[in-house]
């Protein structure tokens, strides 16, 4: 039975072969979505670590965290980038599940984020939501929170006004573009809690810091940032 179940994914894997969404090769039995050079690749910032990481100062004066960290440094060219494109433009969720559980195992065992009770990912608009088909950073979410064994909340904030691309603005305009686009549903799952506020790639920092005051503006007892990667100014 096992001989055959191997054949039978053998099979598949010569007529569709699995490849790295990090370096375009090859996947050997065992090895899901990144290969194991990759992982062993990735570069980590350790961030979670230390309270006055380069995250968490993007933030000072902007917007009062219990905690902030990313996981990756992001560079375009790099593997980082190729597994970000990935997860947000190739319809590879799972990419974001492996790499939120990944940042959870990380995130347990620091001081400033083991007591998170809900992680909340930050929302795309309905329109864009439907050309996607889905949000990138609820599948980081779901691997963060499950590796965590705390509870997700996909509905709690919403995004109200659907906005323009961020990617070509300059800083100051991200921060015009970002007003009075989010809210909030079902307070009572963030009341009085500890948010962990969740997205894919930190740069200007000006999405997060909509989505925390909306948050705070609410009753919500501490939040804290976690994000995939952080792009360095």
């Amino acid at each position: 039975m096992f001989a055959l179940k191997r054949y039978t994914e053998d099979l598949i894997n010569l007529l569709f072969p699995a490849l790295c969404n990090g370096c375009g090769k090859l996947l050997y039995h065992g090895e899901q979505q990144i290969c194991s050079q990759c992982l062993f690749d990735l570069p980590l910032t350790d961030f979670h670590q230390y309270e006055d990481n380069p995250v968490a100062k993007q933030f000072w004066g902007r917007l009062p965290l219990n905690a902030a960290m990313a996981m990756l440094y992001f560079k375009k060219g790099t593997k980082v980038q190729n597994l970000m494109h990935s997860l947000k433009y190739k319809n590879q969720t799972e990419v974001g599940i492996k790499l939120g559980q990944l940042m959870g195992a990380k995130l347990k065992l620091a001081e400033n984020f083991c007591d998170v009770d809900v992680v909340v990912p930050v929302p795309l608009h309905q329109k864009k939501l439907k050309l996607r088909g889905y949000n990138q950073s609820e599948y980081i979410a779901k691997g963060l929170a499950d590796e965590m064994g705390i509870k997700v909340s996909l509905d709690s904030l919403l995004r109200d006004k659907a906005t323009e691309s961020q990617t070509k603005k300059a800083r100051y305009h991200r921060f015009e573009n970002m007003q009075d686009v989010f809210g909030v549903s079902k307070l009572d799952e963030l009341l009085d809690k500890h948010i962990l506020l969740v997205d894919d790639v930190i740069t200007t920092g000006a999405t997060l810091e909509a989505c925390g005051n909306v948050l705070l503006a609410h009753g919500i007892k501490k939040l804290s940032i976690a994000a995939l990667a952080f792009a360095e100014q």
